[in-house]
């Protein structure tokens, strides 16, 4: 219905299939932070498909090996499942994922 109306504007970076995980609205910088499988997006709230900011963060290979080996689904369990997106300071974002079932965190630098 919102689509037939015109009054939505789909984010087009969605057709990847990435499972959406996490969301982060920064609304003093007109922003909103998107946690996925393996990516975090960063998105201009004025038009979501306008200077579209991709971080593709897998896990390792290594990790992805030994989930598939733990006998977990390769597709849906052995990713990078970004799940934490927290305001850290003014310049930083820390971002925690699961990483194949061994987890990893970070600093994003939101410059």
């Amino acid at each position: 219905d919102l689509l037939l109306s015109n009054s939505c504007i789909p984010f087009l970076g969605s057709t990847e299939g990435l499972d959406f995980r996490t969301l982060l609205l920064d609304e003093e910088r007109g922003r909103l932070l998107i946690g996925a499988k393996d990516h975090i997006f960063l998105l201009n709230l004025v038009d979501l498909n306008k200077n579209v900011k991709k971080i593709y963060w897998p896990a390792s290979k290594e990790k992805v090996e030994l989930c598939k080996l733990a006998g977990k689904d390769a597709h849906t369990e052995c990713a990078n499942f970004i799940r934490v997106l927290q305001p850290y300071n003014r310049t930083h974002v820390y971002v925690c994922g699961t990483g194949a079932f061994h987890p990893l965190c970070g600093y994003i630098e939101l410059g």
